[in-house]
């Protein structure tokens, strides 16, 4: 009997070597965390930092809540990773509902409490679906808060890219040529919005270097957890979810250690994919939790290192 080509494909992904094997580790991480509501939140919080640290991320960053909701616990958030663990990390701002001066001076106390990164972004109005519209005395987009902060000070600005086009741009073509004025006004680095298929992010990389823009743009990468919330955070920002994900994940609200398995399994191979593409950094939304990231990244060849000691409170 003749084996049929797709039983002779599968044989041999069967008898290859294992899909992670050998995976020397080279690659960049950094964790989105968003900043704590309550005590046991916080609590929830600093497990998953002290938890992901030993991965020395290139950098970790703070969000803001939409219409600057979270402001000041975004700033002691930021400042306590810094102080405390140790570790690089970039505030959010945004653009909504703060004047220039207000803005302003948000981003000089982040300087003064040592945060050198800003992840800039225009930013949601808080009500679903609602236009966002300038502050009369604000800045008017990204570009324009990216100029505003580097005429402050020398900060790294990362800001936000779109695989699948953010939902408010006219078209593709517009999106692109949004964040290349993002980047051209001084911007070092941008951060996609999460997606779930590769090829996905391959199509954006190829249309980005066909437009002339060669800055870094990492992929943030949304590890799976809970599929209706999920639901949720892409009708929100527009990414699509494939129906294979779906099916994936259906039965499994009621029984919470299988899912996870099935995230792990799902958001590994998504990155392996990446990897095999020739991605080597890697940004994780961990929604404040770190076991799917920090197994991801053990996957990928990414091991504890050394972890700078914690600094003593004065008496």
């Amino acid at each position: 009997m003749i084996a049929s080509y797709h039983a002779l494909t599968e044989a041999r992904k069967a008898l290859d070597a294992p899909l992670f094997a050998g995976l020397p580790g080279d690659i960049n991480v950094s964790f989105e965390f968003f900043p704590p509501k309550s005590d046991a939140m916080m609590d929830q919080l600093w497990d998953a930092v002290t938890t992901l640290a030993p991965l020395s991320p290139a950098f970790v960053s703070v969000t803001y809540g939409a219409g600057g909701t979270t402001r000041d616990r975004t700033h002691g958030t930021v400042a306590r990773i810094i102080n405390e663990a140790r570790l690089p990390a970039a505030a959010h701002l945004t653009c909504v509902d703060a004047s220039k001066a207000e803005v302003n001076a948000v981003a000089e106390a982040y300087w003064e409490a040592g945060v050198r990164h800003i992840v800039a972004l225009r930013g949601d109005m808080g009500q679903p679906g609602a236009p966002f519209v300038p502050h009369p005395q604000g800045y008017q987009n990204a570009a324009d808060l990216v100029a505003g902060l580097k005429a402050i000070a020398p900060f790294e600005i990362s800001v936000a890219a779109y695989p699948e086009s953010h939902p408010d741009s006219p078209s593709v073509a517009a999106d692109i040529d949004n964040l290349k004025r993002k980047l051209d006004a001084g911007a070092t680095r941008a951060i996609s919005q999460f997606f779930f298929e590769p090829e996905t992010f391959f199509r954006y990389r190829d249309a980005l270097a066909a437009a002339g823009i060669d800055a870094p743009v990492l992929p943030g990468i949304l590890p799976v957890s809970n599929f209706a919330q999920t639901r949720k955070f892409a009708a929100a920002c527009g990414a699509a979810i494939p129906a294979w994900m779906e099916g994936l994940f259906d039965g499994l609200d009621t029984h919470p250690p299988a899912r996870q398995l099935v995230a792990a399994t799902i958001a590994a191979e998504f990155c392996r994919k990446l990897y095999a593409g020739g991605v080597r950094d890697f940004h994780f939304y961990t929604l404040n939790r770190a076991e799917l990231s920090y197994a991801i990244c053990h996957l990928l060849g990414v091991r504890p290192g050394p972890v700078a000691a914690p600094v003593e409170k004065a008496a």
